[in-house]
């Protein structure tokens, strides 16, 4: 059934990500048939739009456009929504810098939003543990915390979706996801770009902030979780949240592209690292011992975020007697040509006898090809909009993955890096070559 009497307000809606991302994404739910007619799109922000350049303002076909409505400002708003129409439920997005989210939760508490409400809140969820805590507490002074929905957008990804498909619907896979078998496992983020128009912003955050406390160790989570007893929410936060206690993180290292200081709103002085090593272990009976292994970086020389799991050597028999058949590997890539590739040996044709080594590779582009793949804020707003948080983050998950990564977060000088490279590992890991599996779901 389509959500209905819903009203949806995008708080910040002059923006850009509203205009990028939010408003297609309504529209699309829309032309779906997610949402119905008798929803709302409430646009408010400091400037002043009339109903008809506000619509103008994002160019939607007048069918949906007729859906949208603007209120400059909060004082007032609810009085202006209910307005519009007696409403069974009422959800804000929070597109505003995350400073002001505490601020802006108890002006609109004192506006009259009550039980009937759903926050949706952007990262970052605070800088470091203690301003995590306070800002979970200074939310919760006005919503309880099932009405707060803390987005990661990495989670609406399909292939991330996918994970736990690939884990818990296929029998072949289950019992080797363990240290008997696996080596190491290893998260690969990477962009070409540098920090461009986001340099203030970065600066004060860094790439561990900004990459590896939230989005990485969320899909970390997913791949390394023991099987929940169902799939409600509750039931995946706990093994969630079990993954994170156990975690400890061993070493890191940190580098910082060449010619970031010239970037606008960057000191000259600055220690903030673009690029950063980690090596982590998961202390629990099915991953004791095997290392994990993250990198991410900005301008390197490619785009691309994939997971790999490196299984170990087989015993030196039979086609591998001198050890020289490499380990079985699987692939998740994530972004941006999504799929699943797995590594195994071959006889080649022939008489030789030789064996080579080749792959199986499942893309959604070639596997789909019908099915729309669903913008990740479609699926987020959707989901928000029906009140289901599987995909969405609670304030003890932002507290503790705080506290893990607490000792990286203190102020170091950052190695180099030369523009458009990857730098050769600072902590000397051997590194799945993951180029060789970006391209692989590309169409050309």
């Amino acid at each position: 059934m389509p959500v209905s009497d819903s009203a949806i307000i995008i708080l910040g809606a002059s923006g850009d990500l509203a205009k990028r991302k939010l408003i297609p994404a309504l529209e699309r739910l829309f032309h779906k048939k997610e949402i119905d007619d008798t929803c709302r799109v409430i646009g408010s922000g400091r400037t002043p739009f009339s109903h008809d350049s506000f619509r103008a303002h994002f160019d939607r076909d007048r069918e949906f456009s007729q859906l949208l409505y603007y209120h400059q400002g909060i004082e007032g708003i609810r009085e202006f929504v209910y307005a519009l129409k007696n409403f069974k439920r009422i959800i804000i997005f929070f597109s505003l810098p995350p400073k002001v989210y505490a601020d802006t939760s108890e002006a609109l508490y004192k506006e009259g939003f009550r039980d009937e409400t759903t926050l949706i809140i952007e990262k970052p969820f605070g800088y470091d543990l203690d301003s995590a805590r306070q800002l979970n507490a200074d939310l919760q002074r006005c919503f309880n915390e099932l009405q707060i929905f803390r987005i990661d957008h990495y989670l609406a990804k399909e292939a991330v979706q996918n994970i736990l498909v690939f884990r818990f619907a296929n029998a072949i896979f289950y019992p080797v996801w363990n240290s008997r078998y696996i080596e190491s496992i290893q998260i690969n983020a990477l962009e070409d770009i540098g920090v461009e128009d986001r340099g203030a912003y970065f600066d004060g955050a860094g790439i561990i902030r900004d990459m590896v406390q939230n989005h990485l160790m969320q899909l970390l989570s997913l791949l390394t979780m023991e099987a929940p007893v169902n799939l409600e929410a509750e039931e995946i936060r706990i093994q969630k949240m079990q993954i994170l206690k156990a975690l400890e993180i061993k070493r890191w290292a940190k580098m910082q592209y060449q010619g970031y200081h010239d970037e606008k709103g960057v000191p000259q002085n600055s220690k903030t690292e673009t690029y950063a090593e980690l090596e982590m272990t998961i202390n629990n009976f099915r991953w004791n011992g095997i290392p994990v292994y993250i990198r991410t970086g900005k301008a390197v020389h490619r785009k691309g975020t994939e997971i790999g799991i490196r299984f170990k050597k087989g015993p030196q028999l039979l086609y591998n007697t001198a050890g020289q058949i490499p380990p079985n590997q699987i692939i998740f890539n994530i972004q941006p040509d999504a799929g699943i590739l797995m590594d195994f040996m071959a006889r080649e044709p022939g008489g030789s006898g030789r064996i080579s080594s080749t792959n199986m590779t499942f893309c959604y582009s070639n596997s789909f090809l019908d099915a729309e793949i669903p913008e990740a804020y479609q699926k987020l707003l959707l989901d928000a909009i029906r009140g289901d948080r599987t995909l969405f983050i609670s304030a003890e998950e932002t507290e503790l993955s705080w506290e893990k990564f607490a000792p990286t977060l203190q102020d170091e000088t950052p190695g180099t890096y030369e523009r458009g490279t990857l730098p050769p590992s600072p902590l000397g890991i051997d590194w799945i070559d993951f180029d060789k599996y970006g391209s692989a779901c590309r169409l050309d």
